[in-house]
Order: structure tokens, then C-alpha cells, then sequence
């Protein structure tokens, strides 16, 4: 039986079966099982949520997985039965997917649990990719869940001084705990502490939480011809002075701030010679930064779950974020 994860309405989960795929398989398609599936927090639960239209219930979600291919199609090359991949699978137990664009055989020898979390990094790293960050800046991150934390991580290995800013306590702890060199709370007085570590401002401010009013009222903390990057997706209304975040931008004595769009889609998928990155060679870059320990996520893994207790997972990530963190289903 095929196990799948099921938003049925807003804020209901379900755990469902049918029955296993069974058909031929064509072209270049190939029936994987998962062995690891990783939440998406902010994307799922803004599905859950019943707020993304292009998410319909009921649905299966999620878009993170590490796999055992079963069978490939006919004229699938470069793959077989019984190879590990990762590839952008939903939480369902079997799946019928195309062996291609991501869809990568994993490195051997590195650890099965991890490998989901390369959607999340890829996504982190549109941030550094459109930055321009070089050795020496300083570079603020406002959020540190998965997202946040991975593009504070690479920020640094990109010769940046970090500064990781969460309400969240624990979550501060999580990036001390990955090598993240400052971390600041949050809210009131966050601007001065931050602009005193990085004596008077950073030149790249990643705002992760995808909250607009964190984007408004933190765009005081970046120095003059400096960027902020959008990498978590706004959502939710928000009103404010748009003139005056527009001076932001405009004015030289405002700071003549560049704003920049991070969505992980604005790079091919597959290898191109002609644009230098891809969505498929982002992940390879991540498969080499794990395997090397230079991006770390063991610290962020909170729960290794049963897809039975997806409703506790996802009622946990949304009520419960301090304890709550990076969950996997593990399926095999």
C-alpha cells in the first residue's frame, strides 16, 4: 500500500493509502520509494493554511526527498533499481516521478537524513547567488528557520561576518550551534545591536522570515549602496509609508538601497552553458558542502517522525516553533 500525507481542508491532515502504483512505466519515468521526506515549514503550512492557490485540497505536499528507485522506465539512462536519489518527491511512500532535471544520485557516504535538506539549501543559496556579497562584508539574515539558518551558513563560507536575527531564542542557539558568528534577538533595540557588530551596517541584509513588516523595519540597518534580498516570500497584508521605503532606494542620503528578489526559480533547472548556475548544479554544490561538514544540519533535525504523526508534525511547527524545527518523515 502506498501511504501518502493528505491536506483534506484548511488545518486537516490525514494519512491515507491506496494502492502502490502499478503499471509500465514510460519513457523516462521511474517509481521511487522515499526513504526521508523533509517539511517545507513556511511553504506547508501557508498550504495548509488554505493561503496558496496554486496549492488545491485535498493535496499531497512537500517537495523534499531522498529515495530508492524500484524500476525505470525504458528509456531512462543513467539510473537503475536500487539506486539512492534525491529528487523534489512529495510525502507519499510511492511515487512515479521523471529521472530527470533533479533528480541526482546521491554521494556515497553521506547520511540519508541529511539529503533532503539540499532542497532547503539551494532555495538559501538564490540569496548569495544574486548577492553581492564578498570576503569581509558584513551581512545580516532576519529569520532563522531551515532557510534562514542555511543562507547565514553560506553567507559566512562566502567570507561574510554573519549576523543571524530570530525572536526565538532557541533558534539563536541552533545557528551558534552551525557556526553562525552574532546572533541578536529580535525586536525592539535589534537595529542597534546590530549596527554595532557591524560598525554602523551591514552591506547585505537576507530578510528570511518572508513577514513584510520585518522587511520595512529593517532596511534602516543597511549602509549606504547597500542590498536587501527577498528570499522568504512575502505574505500576509502589511500597511506603510511606501514613500518613504521607496526614499530608501531612491535617496543617496537614504542609502540608494538595492532591492532583490531570491525565488529559487529564476535559474534553469537543468545545466545550461550558457547561465553559470542551475537548480541541478546547486544541488551538486550542497551534496560537496555536506559530505565536507561545511554546511551543517544535524543540529537542525528536531524530529524523525512516522507519516503517521504528520498531524502532530505540522501542528508542532506551526503552535510549537521552538521545539519544532527541521522534521523528516521516515518512511522505510
Amino acid at each position: 500500500m502506498n501511504r501518502q500525507i493528505v491536506f483534506t481542508a484548511p488545518w486537516q491532515v490525514e494519512v491515507r493509502s491506496e494502492e502502490t502504483p502499478d503499471r509500465l512505466l514510460a519513457g523516462r519515468e521511474a517509481l521511487v520509494r522515499k526513504l526521508y521526506t523533509l517539511i517545507s515549514p513556511g511553504t506547508e503550512l501557508a498550504c495548509l493554511s488554505g493561503g496558496e492557490s496554486w496549492f488545491r485540497m485535498p493535496g499531497i505536499p512537500g517537495y523534499a526527498a531522498v529515495s530508492r528507485i524500484e524500476a525505470v522506465g525504458p528509456e531512462v539512462e543513467g539510473f537503475a533499481a536500487g539506486d539512492v536519489v534525491f529528487h523534489y518527491g512529495n510525502h507519499s511512500e510511492y511515487e512515479i516521478v521523471k529521472a530527470e532535471g533533479v533528480f541526482l544520485k546521491v554521494p556515497d557516504g553521506l547520511e540519508l537524513s541529511w539529503v533532503p535538506f539540499t532542497r532547503m539549501a539551494t532555495v538559501a543559496m538564490t540569496s548569495l547567488r544574486v548577492s553581492t556579497i564578498e570576503l569581509g562584508d558584513y551581512v545580516a539574515v532576519t529569520g532563522l528557520g531551515l532557510i534562514g539558518n542555511m543562507a547565514a551558513q553560506l553567507a559566512g563560507l562566502q567570507g561574510a561576518t554573519v549576523i543571524g536575527v530570530d525572536l526565538s531564542e532557541n533558534r539563536r542557539r541552533l545557528a551558534e550551534a552551525c557556526g553562525i558568528a552574532h546572533t541578536v534577538a529580535g525586536g525592539e533595540g535589534a537595529a542597534e545591536r546590530v549596527k554595532a557588530i557591524a560598525e554602523g551596517g551591514v552591506g547585505t541584509l537576507i530578510e528570511a522570515t518572508g513577514v513584510p513588516q520585518v522587511a520595512v523595519e529593517s532596511v534602516s540597518w543597511i549602509r549606504q549602496y547597500g542590498e536587501m534580498i527577498l528570499l522568504g516570500s512575502p505574505r500576509g497584508r502589511y500597511e506603510t509609508d511606501v514613500t518613504d521605503l521607496l526614499n530608501y532606494v531612491h535617496l543617496n542620503g537614504r542609502g540608494c538601497i538595492t532591492f532583490k528578489g531570491a525565488h529559487e526559480w529564476r535559474f534553469p533547472v537543468e545545466k545550461d552553458p550558457f547561465v553559470k548556475h542551475s537548480l541541478v548544479r546547486n544541488s551538486e554544490v550542497v551534496f560537496g558542502l555536506l559530505k565536507s561538514g561545511r554546511l551543517r544540519v544535524e543540529p537542525l533535525i528536531s524530529h524523525i517522525l512516522a507519516p503517521e504523526e504528520a498531524a502532530a508534525a505540522y501542528d508542532g511547527l506551526k503552535s510549537r516553533k521552538d521545539e519544532y524545527q527541521g522534521v523528516l518523515f521516515k518512511w522505510a
